[in-house]
């Protein structure tokens, strides 16, 4: 299983913009084989900062992923343009 975090600050203008695109995103991700779980969150007290939590069933799953249209059209060409910071995280699960 792969399993990791993107955390992305954006400007509070954009606010209901990346909120349709993660919809969107969401739905299309979510659809893909390998996707185990795709969740995206707003911040507690951090309102423009979004973390996605994202589980993959193997490393082909999350790469295939990457290459989607829907990736490219809404991560790549949507989230990235407008981000302000990206952190991602990959987690080890130890249980």
């Amino acid at each position: 299983m792969i399993t990791f975090t993107v955390r992305m600050t954006f400007r509070s203008e954009d606010r209901e913009e990346i909120a349709r695109i993660l919809r969107e995103l969401t739905a299309a991700s979510r659809q893909e084989p390998g996707c185990v779980t795709y969740i995206p969150h707003r911040v507690e007290r951090e309102p423009d900062t979004i973390l996605i939590y994202e589980q993959y069933r193997d490393q082909a799953a999350a790469d295939f992923h990457r290459s989607t249209p829907h990736f490219a059209s809404l991560a790549v060409g949507g989230l990235y343009q407008r981000m302000l910071d990206r952190t991602l995280e990959v987690l080890e699960a130890l249980a």
